[in-house]
């Protein structure tokens, strides 16, 4: 492909079946808004300009996008798809390549379907416009595409429009189309809104097209990859099956999930070999995985980093900043925020740490945590490598604990421990002999007396 691409993404349907305040198309799947989805595919097809339509809930569309370098095109009454198509006009003036018309709630097309789009835009044949067309299990209320011969067709026709034989056509039509741009904008000038619905129908410039004896023709991709979000429902349908396919590859990639389907990533996961994931294990965005680690079951991990030969879990939560580097261990009902956990460093039980270094070969006790805020201000905690910590510590921070220092079980440290030092803090230990004995016999009388 050597002319420019642009995309024309139309996101200003109102969403109202979502019941939400977000607009539709920023209602995420994989932890990822699906119009972002649409993006990166787009981006990544080498795309030279990208222009949402924006309608209702523009601000929220509009202040996600642009960041990206995206352009946006307001649509302030709803008229039909060729009517937002035609408000891209103005931000397109000028513009000689190809033009990808897609769909900020259809999230799951592919580059290497948008390319195929492209590709056939540039057929022998020269078509004016490619339509992508699906076969779904039910084909029910979806418009036909109604092939002449081979992929050339020659219209589409709408369910309620249809005749018995037409109706019987599985090809169905997505929506998605690819238009040369030197064609698309004077084809949706010709459209009219001379029908029922009193609305301008992207779809006929198929049959403007073919009146003018130029082709329009069609290509084929999977139910899935073009499964619109227009519910709760459907949202939930489309992330299912994003995931599916993401647990799959994480398989044939090298990884061993022992129960597939409890297992939930983010769309940035990054996994290496032999990575074991247990049941039950839920990915947040920005997580980087290497070879060898183990994620035990009931394990939440988001914006970590974790090395080689580790072992999370079960019951553990990274939270972002999250750092195990090679071989370290972190347990049950452990949670670590914001802290780095050195090379074959530990803790394995009940414990928090957060804005935080432990250095290698250090070993956390249970219950031990880091106090790293006082209501205004974060601050840092230092332990130095093979320091132990006993159980049940309350590390004030900023405190450093040296290399090779012991804290005793119990203890709350406020100052710097030198390396190689014990610090313990804990009152004398009181004993009464025989003190128990005289106090069960004192509450027996008490309670008989009553």
């Amino acid at each position: 492909m050597t002319a420019p691409i642009a995309a024309i993404i139309l996101a200003a349907g109102k969403g109202t079946r979502m019941k939400s305040d977000t607009h539709k198309v920023l209602h995420p799947i994989a932890g990822r808004p699906m119009l972002l989805h649409l993006i990166d595919s787009v981006k990544a097809l080498g795309a030279a300009r990208e222009v949402v339509v924006v309608g209702a809930g523009r601000e929220q569309v509009e202040a996600v996008v642009t960041p990206l370098g995206a352009e946006t095109a307001h649509q302030a009454e709803q008229l039909g798809t060729g009517h937002a198509v035609l408000q891209a006009k103005t931000a397109l003036a000028g513009f000689e390549g190809d033009v990808l018309i897609l769909y900020g709630d259809v999230p799951l097309v592919t580059t290497a379907t948008m390319r195929r789009m492209v590709e056939r835009l540039h057929g022998p044949d020269s078509p004016a416009v490619v339509v992508l067309g699906f076969r779904p299990a039910d084909p029910g209320a979806y418009g036909r595409l109604i092939v002449a011969s081979g992929d050339r067709l020659s219209k589409i026709v709408e369910y309620k429009d249809a005749s018995p034989e037409e109706r019987a056509v599985t090809l169905c039509n997505s929506g998605l189309m690819a238009v040369r741009g030197a064609d698309l904008f004077a084809l949706l000038d010709r459209v009219t809104s001379d029908n029922a619905a009193g609305e301008y129908y992207l779809t006929d410039i198929v049959g403007l097209a073919n009146g003018d004896g130029r082709v329009a023709a069609v290509i084929e991709t999977g139910a899935t990859e073009v499964a619109g979000v227009n519910s709760r429902g459907e949202l939930a349908a489309l992330e299912a099956e994003w995931q599916q396919a993401r647990r799959a590859r994480a398989m044939v990639e090298g990884a061993t999930l022992i129960a597939p389907e409890t297992v939930w990533f983010a769309h940035d996961t990054v996994l290496g070999r032999d990575v074991t994931i247990e049941p039950n294990v839920v990915f947040g965005p920005g997580v980087t995985v290497a070879d060898g680690v183990t994620l035990r079951a009931f394990s939440h991990i988001e914006g970590a980093t974790i090395a080689s030969g580790a072992t999370v879990g079960p019951f553990a939560r990274l939270r972002p900043g999250a750092v195990l580097e090679a071989d370290s261990h972190v347990g049950n009902f452990v949670e670590l925020k914001n802290a780095v956990l050195g090379k074959g460093a530990k803790a394995n039980h009940l414990t928090y740490l957060g804005d935080a270094s432990v250095g290698a070969g250090a070993n956390i006790g249970a219950g031990t945590i880091t106090c790293n805020y006082n209501g205004f201000l974060k601050r840092k905690t230092v332990i130095g490598e093979g320091a132990f910590i006993g159980s049940n510590s309350a590390l004030v921070a900023p405190v450093a604990i040296g290399d090779g220092a012991i804290i005793g079980a119990g203890s709350v440290i406020t100052r710097d421990v030198e390396p190689d030092a014990l610090a313990v803090t804990r009152p004398e230990t009181l004993k009464k002999q025989g003190w128990a004995t005289t106090f069960r016999a004192t509450m027996k009388a008490r309670k008989a007396a009553k």
